[in-house]
Formats: structure tokens, C-alpha cells, sequence
């Protein structure tokens, strides 16, 4: 082998190594949130995704139950209770009466509790107290225990999310919000970019430098103004100022910039000869406009709807701001926030409730994606 072909070999390892890097880097966190959307709630708040097959130990602390849950057996008087869920494959390694000592005895083994009594804990975690004298304790002592967990699956954190109250709601709601907000701006940005690049009128080099400028404008600078705008709009017409009429406009508005930047770099690199053809033909520009330069420009559209309908499904800043509150109005990002508590108390559905939010979107993307790389390239060499 030559020497060319050991560097051209050496070279294209060493591309396809950083690729896969680079790749693996990029899908680790969604890895991650799959498995930890189907871990076992209590494993998931303790121990992080990445030891979802291995088995687990943990110190417990487990209270014993009063006085009147005892039961009268022949030699004296018995409390028997449960560590650990029916069904649960969880074993007990050790346990103690104290925090310090939790390895003072081993599982199965019974141990002297008191002068009266003695404690035996199962390594299943079956709990047997036993008296020669009857109970009159009103608050069960602590028990300290140290168990193995191994790993357990299961959706129920998708059925929390899926059985919440309003999730069903606030799917429809995203609709709603979603689907206007995406066709709207491609329709208006489609007649723009045609006009910024096949018609000739004074202004239009000033008007797509506007264009691409607006692109870099941050979102957070515009919502207090076009707020207040609608909020002025909404007095004078006597309608309300936040709606989904409101939301409509506002993602309208915010998309625009670069619907119309994409669409008019791809339509400015058709072939410009049969656009020529078919105005010498007596075709007009909306004629042309119809029925060669939407068709010919479907990469393009699709790229753009793709962007526009993963950004609006995701949103959460604008629909709180320009949607409002209400059953009726709440989207999904508002709704998951909501099932977490005021507190966030019930963090760990947000896996779930991840992976339920993106199904659409993933739908969206799989469908159109040979649409999206035609789209994004077509026209960053040439331009006219």
C-alpha cells in the first residue's frame, strides 16, 4: 500500500471516529431521558440514569407501626409490617435501632429488642415484632435498614403524565397554537421572498438587508413593545389583548425574518432561464409565482415548517406572554410545568412528559425529512 494511501486511509478514520464522537456526544442526553422516563420513581430520584442496570444500595429508615396494629398470638402479642411494596424484589442486607449502627444485625436473624420483646427483619423485608407483653406504645420506633434495589422499569410515570387532569387539553391547545402559526408565515413569507427575488423594484437590496437584520434581533427585546401594542390594539377595538389571534400574529411576526431569508435564497437559485421563458410567454408573476416557483421551492418550504413547527410546538415564553392563563389556553410546556407542583415536587415526570411532548414533532420531522438538508442548502452557493 502506498504512502498516499495509508494518509488518505489514516484520514478518513480518524473523520469517521470524530463523527461517531460527536454523534454519541449528541444523543447521550436523550439516551439518557428515555431510560430515566421509564425508571422506577424512587430509583430515578436517587441514583442517576446511567445506573439503571445495576443494582443499587441504599440506607432506609422506616418507622414500626403503633400499639394498635398488634395482634395476639399464643406465646404473647405480635406487630408484623412490610418494608418494601407487594411485588417489590428489593432484599434487606442489614439493619440496626440506630442510625450509627446500621450493620448491627443481619437480615433473618431475630434480635433482641427490648427486655420484653424481639425484632426479626426478613431479607424480603417482612417485619415480625414480638412481645411477651401486650403493646402500649403510641408512636413506633425507627428502624434503620440498608437494601439492595435492582433495577426496575415500568410506564407509570407515563400513565401519571397521559391520566393528569388538562394534559388532554393542552395537547389540543398546542394544536391550535401550533398549526396557524406555521402555515401563516410560510404563505406570507413565500410571496416576499418571491418578490425580493425575481421582481425589480427600487428599494429591494435596503428591504433584505431589514430582513436579515431583524434575524439577529433578540426575541425578549420586542415582547414588551408588540405587548403593549396589542394591549393598545385590543382597547381600541374593544377585544381582548391576549388571545390566539394575539399568539398567531406574534409568532407571525417573530418567524417572518427567517421564512423569508430561506425561501428567497432558494427561489433566487432556480434556474432563471425558464423564469424568463415563462414571462416572454405572457405569464404573469403570479401565475409564475404558482405554478413553477411554489412547486419547484417544496424543499425549501418544508425546511422552513419544519423549523417554525418545532419552535412554536416547544414555546413557552411567548404563549405565556401573549396566550395568557386559563384551561383553555394552556399549552403543553405550561401544563408539564404545572404537574411538577409548586414546588417541583414531581420533577421526575418531566422524562415522561418529555418524550409525550416531542412524539408530534418527531412525526413531523421523520415525514419531512428528505425535504429538510435539500432545503437548507439549496441556495448558500448561489444567490441572485
Amino acid at each position: 500500500m502506498s504512502l498516499d494511501a495509508r494518509q488518505s486511509r489514516t484520514a478518513r478514520f480518524i473523520k469517521h471516529s470524530i463523527i461517531i464522537l460527536l454523534v454519541t456526544i449528541w444523543t447521550l442526553p436523550t439516551l439518557g431521558l428515555l431510560v430515566s422516563s421509564v425508571r422506577d420513581k424512587d430509583q430515578l430520584t436517587t441514583s442517576g440514569w446511567w445506573t439503571a442496570l445495576i443494582t443499587n444500595s441504599q440506607s432506609e429508615v422506616f418507622r414500626l407501626p403503633v400499639a394498635a396494629d398488634q395482634i395476639e398470638v399464643a406465646d404473647g402479642y405480635e406487630i408484623r409490617t412490610q418494608l418494601f411494596d407487594q411485588g417489590a424484589q428489593n432484599r434487606v442486607t442489614s439493619w440496626g435501632l440506630r442510625a450509627d449502627d446500621l450493620t448491627a444485625n443481619a437480615p433473618d436473624l431475630e434480635a433482641q429488642f427490648n427486655k420484653n420483646s424481639t425484632l426479626l427483619v426478613a431479607q424480603d423485608g417482612t417485619v415480625v415484632w414480638h412481645s411477651s407483653e401486650k403493646f402500649t406504645h403510641k408512636r413506633g420506633p425507627r428502624l434503620f435498614f440498608g437494601a439492595d434495589y435492582p433495577p426496575r422499569f415500568g410506564l407509570d410515570n407515563y400513565r401519571e403524565v397521559l391520566s393528569s387532569e388538562g394534559v388532554g387539553r393542552a395537547f389540543i391547545n398546542t394544536l391550535t397554537v401550533v398549526l396557524p402559526a406555521t402555515f401563516v408565515p410560510i404563505l406570507i413569507a413565500a410571496f416576499a421572498a418571491y418578490a425580493l427575488a425575481w421582481m425589480d423594484f427600487k428599494g429591494r437590496f435596503f428591504f433584505l438587508a431589514m430582513i436579515i437584520g431583524l434575524i439577529v434581533v433578540p426575541l425578549q427585546m420586542s415582547l414588551i413593545p408588540v405587548l403593549r401594542l396589542f394591549a393598545l390594539i385590543g382597547s381600541v377595538l374593544d377585544v381582548p389583548s391576549k388571545s390566539y389571534v394575539t399568539v398567531w400574529l406574534a409568532h407571525t411576526g417573530f418567524g417572518l425574518p427567517l421564512a423569508i431569508y430561506l425561501l428567497r435564497n432558494y427561489m433566487a437559485s432556480l434556474p432563471k432561464d425558464i423564469i424568463e421563458s415563462a414571462y416572454m410567454d405572457g405569464a404573469t408573476h403570479f401565475q409564475i409565482f404558482v405554478k413553477m416557483i411554489l412547486p419547484l421551492s417544496m424543499p425549501a418550504l418544508a425546511s422552513f415548517a419544519i423549523f417554525q413547527f418545532l419552535w412554536t410546538w416547544n414555546d413557552l415564553l411567548v404563549a405565556a406572554v401573549f396566550l395568557g392563563q386559563g384551561e383553555d389556553k394552556t399549552v403543553m410546556t405550561q401544563q408539564l410545568i404545572e404537574l411538577l407542583g409548586s414546588r417541583g415536587d414531581n420533577w421526575e415526570i418531566l422524562t415522561s412528559g418529555a418524550f409525550i411532548s416531542i412524539a408530534i414533532p418527531v412525526i413531523v420531522f421523520l415525514s419531512m425529512q428528505k425535504y429538510f438538508v435539500r432545503g437548507l442548502l439549496a441556495g448558500s452557493v448561489k444567490g441572485g
